[in-house]
Order: structure tokens, then sequence, then C-alpha cells
């Protein structure tokens, strides 16, 4: 069976037969995103003083080995972030190559999805090849620049998509719940309950920003952005209920504003979190620092817990939203196709609903270990060339966070979540680029009447 998987076209499966039912296109997604963690990780070791450290003073004969495979003294070309960057640049291309390999494809039976969905190991063969070739790369100065300017695209290119579908989601939601009021009235009690308290965090979180993030000798650009990003929350909430945005989108309430508002109040809390600190005078002539809890500044000297947390909910979330991003119906949301009013059905759990109606055959080879649903024959169950696309773009955001963004000079694992600039604007502008999308969607129908919009 491991022979199958790694080998030849057989789906990849856990040995433990009392494992439950697994579907061929959950496993290989799975292995992708396996693949992805593992160049993560490396990328993240690579970024560690530390670990470069103890393998200087643990490894026999090191930098006899670093020399004779012409890394630098003490391997140096191996680590920092010229070689994450090369890393990543691998790791690109290997989805990069798997978007025009899939293209295409409509069930699991051609030959390339085959190679899509087997031969793991000649995969990993081609992936870290694809790797450590990039450390053979000439010219290294205009490579690094050139890929830099390619990553900070790509990497913001990864967000804006992140911010379409969460857009998407909350209008997903209040489209699903609405559905089930013509049936049962207590889905109208359970918007109302939810947009109350989505409302709830908002503000809440919006006094506590003002609270622990501003002091009144200082901290005038905190104070600015507060204000502005509670005023756009509030602005986007009228618009929602406006009756010309009503008579255009009857659907369009304050559970959509509500969602929007809390992830804003989110992205404002982490961005503020990332800004510099700031330091006055207090009444007896001493330096203090200000702008940020006094709770957390002992907190933060503790780096290695830190980094440890943050890297971890970092990583989790990029894949979380490799994985999420890449369903049929998230594919079908950024071009706007939405389903139908009519065809809803009022879920709690509406995010969890399947892929789609494809028919699923548990006939296969038998064999120990897992069982495996081939649920692909007679159509992919999610598309392809977009799954490989946003792993690429993950790839370059991944290697834009590690290093920093534009900091990449003084970038360190241990210091990922140190304050500085290039994430605080990052982080902004993601707050503004949210509202204005989710903005668009509301008056959109009011610009161009003569189109029809479906969400």
């Amino acid at each position: 069976a491991i022979l199958a998987c790694c080998c030849g076209i057989a789906a990849c499966s856990l040995c433990c037969s009392c494992c439950p039912k697994i579907k061929q296109s959950t496993s290989t997604r799975f292995m992708y995103a396996l693949y992805f963690i593992l160049v993560t990780i490396l990328c993240c070791i690579m970024m560690s003083p530390t670990v470069a450290e103890k393998m200087n003073e643990n490894i026999p004969f090191y930098s006899q080995i670093c020399n004779q495979i012409q890394a630098g003294e003490k391997c140096s070309k191996l680590a920092g972030y010229s070689a994450v960057y090369r890393v990543c640049f691998g790791m690109a291309c290997f989805f990069f190559i798997f978007i025009f390999l899939t293209l295409g494809i409509n069930n699991s039976k051609s030959c390339r999805a085959y190679i899509h969905n087997g031969f793991w190991l000649f995969k990993f063969v081609f992936l870290v090849a694809l790797c450590s070739g990039a450390f053979f790369i000439p010219d290294q100065d205009t490579f690094l620049e050139v890929w830099r300017y390619v990553g900070t695209a790509g990497g913001a290119l990864f967000l804006f998509i992140q911010l379409i579908l969460l857009v998407e989601f909350a209008h997903k939601w209040n489209k699903n719940w609405t559905s089930g009021i013509r049936h049962n009235r207590l889905w109208n009690a359970a918007l109302a309950f939810v947009t109350l308290i989505t409302y709830t965090v908002a503000v809440v979180a919006l006094g506590l920003l003002a609270f622990f993030y501003t002091h009144p000798d200082g901290c005038l650009l905190n104070k600015i952005f507060l204000g502005v990003n509670g005023g756009l929350c509030f602005l986007v909430s009228m618009v929602a209920i406006s009756p010309c945005v009503q008579k255009r989108k009857p659907h369009s309430g304050l559970l959509q504003s509500g969602v929007i508002s809390c992830y804003v109040m989110y992205l404002t809390f982490s961005s503020l979190a990332s800004k510099p600190r700031e330091t006055t005078l207090d009444a007896a002539g001493k330096n203090i620092t200000i702008c940020i809890p006094s709770f957390s500044q002992g907190f933060t000297e503790d780096t290695t817990l830190v980094t440890a947390l943050g890297t971890v909910i970092l990583f989790g979330c990029v894949l979380y939203s490799c994985l999420t991003s890449t369903t049929r119906a998230s594919s079908e949301a950024l071009r706007g196709n939405l389903p139908l009013l009519e065809t809803e059905v009022a879920r709690c759990c509406f995010c969890c609903t399947p892929d789609g109606d494809v028919e699923a055959d548990e006939s296969g080879p038998v064999r120990g270990g897992q069982q495996v649903i081939y649920d692909e024959k007679r159509s992919t169950v999610y598309s392809y060339p977009y799954f490989h696309f946003v792993f690429f773009l993950g790839s370059l955001y991944v290697m834009m966070t590690v290093t920093s963004w534009f900091h990449f000079d003084e970038a360190d694992i241990e210091n990922l979540f140190r304050s500085n600039w290039s994430t605080f604007w990052i982080k902004m502008v993601s707050c503004w680029v949210c509202i204005l999308l989710y903005l668009w969607t509301l008056v959109a129908p009011l610009c161009c009447p003569n189109r029809q919009f479906i969400a």
C-alpha cells in the first residue's frame, strides 16, 4: 500500500484500518499541505540563529562540511533571508508547474490526474530538487531583489483573496440563515442574536483598543486610526441598511457588516500590536513606553514563548486559508457565482457543506490500512489549477512573512513578531481593503443597475 502510494497512482491513507474512511480528494489536498508544512518548517529553521549556533556546536566537522559544499563560512548561505527566498522559490516553482500540468482536468482518470493524485515520492524528490537547485542560481543580488518584488505582489494577492472570501463568507452566512425564515421564524431570532453578538464584540474591542493603545501624552497615530476604522465600520453598517441599498439588495443586513466590523477590529488590534513602541517622559523625567498595554511588557520579554505560539497560530491560519480557499465553492465565489436563495438550505454549520454532489465510489484496490473513497471518477471535487495557484501564492506569503517583508536584513525567527512598520502598514491597509470590498458589494448594484448581482 505504501509503495503504491509513493510510487504509483493509489491515493495516500493511514496505515491503521480502524481509521474512518477518507476521500481521495481530501487525501490529496492533505499531502500537498504536508509538503507545504515541511518547507515552511525548514524556512523557520533557516531563519533561526539559535539553530545555526547549536548545529555549529554539536555537529562534528561542521565548518569543514560547510566549506566542502561551498555554503560559506559556517554555512552562512544556508541561513538567513536569502536562503528562505531560494527555498520558497523552489516551492513556488513546484506549485506553479502543477498549475499548468493540471489545466483542463475534469476527472481523476486522466494521466495528468494520476500525477496530481499519486506518485508522492517522485513529487517529493522533485520538490527537493527545485529547492536545492535554487541555491545554484547565479547573480544572487539581482535574483533576490527581483524575487522580493514578486513575493510582495504574490503575498498581497494572497491576502486580497482571503479578504474577498471573508466578504463572501459574510454574505453567504446571511443568505443561508435568511432562507430558513420562510420555514421557521427561529432563524430570524438567530440572525438577530448573532448580529447583536458581533456588534457587541466590535464595540467592546474598539473600547479596549482605545483604553490600552492610547495615551494622553502621545499615540496620535493610534488615535487617528482607531477613529478612522471605527467610523468606517459605522459607515458600512448604515449603508447596509439604507433604503437605496435595501431596494437593490434586499438580503443586505447588519449581520454582514457586524462580521466585517469584528474582523476590522481584529486587524486593527494586530496592526497596533505590530507598531514600533513610542516613549515619552513621565513626571519624574524618566523614559516610559507608551501605546502598548502595560501588562504585556513583561510577557513580550519571553520571546521564545511568544515566537512559538505566534508561529504556530500564523502558519495554522495560512494553511487553513490555503485549504479552505481551494474548494469549488470558494473558486466559484471569486467569480461571483453564488447559489440562488431558492436553492439554499438553512444550516447552523452552513460553511461545512459538501463540495458538491459528486458520486463517491468506494470500490478500488483492496489493501490494508485506511479505506479510501474514490470520489472523483465522474468529475473533480475542486479545481486542480486553482488549488495549486493558491498554494503558489501561499508560498510567497510565507516567504515574505518569515523574512518580515521589507525588514529582511534584520529578520530572524526569534524576533518574527517584533514590532516593525512594514507589518503595521500591511495589516492596517488590509483593514481598509476589507472595508472597501464590502462597501463595493453594497453599492455595486447602484452603480451598475443593468447588471445582475447574485450576492
